[in-house]
Parts: C-alpha cells; sequence; structure tokens
C-alpha cells in the first residue's frame, strides 16, 4: 500500500497555505509525502519512480509551474534514505540518459504540512483539469523528451 498527501516542506513558517507558499517567500517546496509498506515496495524503487516522472534538470520548477516552490527535491529520513537517493543521481548522471545536469536537491525532512483538503488528490477531484493541466503545460511530453515513451504517464 502506498499512501500520498500533498503538502509543503522545508520553509519558514507554520502551517503555510498554498496562497502564502505560491507567492515564493515561504522558502517552503510543493512537496507529497510518501508512506509505503517497504514489504510491497522499496525505497529504492519510490526514488527511480520519482525521477522519471520529474524534470530533475530543471532549476527553474517544473513544466509550466516555475518559482522556488515549484523546484524538485527529495527529502530524506535517514542516512540511508539520502544514499539511496544519491547513487541514484549518480546512475543517472553516469548514464548519460539526461543532456543535462540533474538539479534536483536531496535533503534533510523537516516539519512536512498537509495542504488544504482542495489540494489532496486533486487528479481524482478534478481528473479533467487536471488532464488539460498536464496537456496545457506540457508535462508528458518533456517526461518523454528525457527519459523516454514508456515513463511518465
Amino acid at each position: 500500500m502506498i499512501d500520498t498527501v500533498s503538502g509543503y516542506t522545508g520553509g519558514e513558517i507554520a502551517n503555510p497555505t498554498y496562497k502564502q507558499v505560491s507567492k515564493e517567500n515561504t522558502g517552503h517546496y510543493e512537496a507529497v509525502k510518501v508512506t509505503y509498506d517497504p514489504d510491497l515496495v522499496s525505497y529504492d524503487t519510490l526514488v527511480e519512480y520519482f525521477f522519471r516522472h520529474v524534470d530533475p534538470t530543471d532549476p527553474y520548477g517544473q513544466f509550466c509551474d516555475k518559482g522556488d516552490s515549484y523546484r524538485t527535491a527529495i527529502f530524506v529520513n535517514t542516512d540511508d534514505e539520502r544514499a539511496v537517493a544519491e547513487v541514484e543521481i549518480a546512475e543517472i548522471e553516469t548514464s548519460g540518459v539526461l543532456k543535462d545536469p540533474i538539479v534536483t536537491r536531496v535533503i534533510q525532512a523537516e516539519t512536512f504540512w498537509p495542504a488544504e483538503d482542495y489540494h489532496q488528490n486533486y487528479y481524482k477531484k478534478n481528473p479533467l483539469k487536471y488532464r488539460y493541466y498536464r496537456a496545457s503545460c506540457g508535462r508528458d511530453g518533456r517526461v518523454e523528451d528525457l527519459w523516454g515513451e514508456s515513463v511518465g504517464h
């Protein structure tokens, strides 16, 4: 089982709102907290999946969402998690699959603040809007350009 919660982390203020975080003055990243059963899926698999569904080479954000809160990062809780993330980055860089260097940071996890209810499972609550967003932002095309046709969808 994998459970995800949308929210914010890495910033300066307690209980941030989307409006505050999107103004780019809180230091928070928009993030997803993933809870999983390691007997069913490994942390390594989750890290690999993450990288192949984002653009880890964009220092300004993701797709049409630009700004500090939209940059990619992996928030780790343990030295083992940090090692897994850093090994994945090194393997991707060594493979030469990406034209540009990875800018995704590996950061020690801090307090995670759940986002407002309307942000939770947005893709399920608003499937048409979400599909339009993905298409209009060029997300799927960019992921395919980076990683190939079989990932990111």
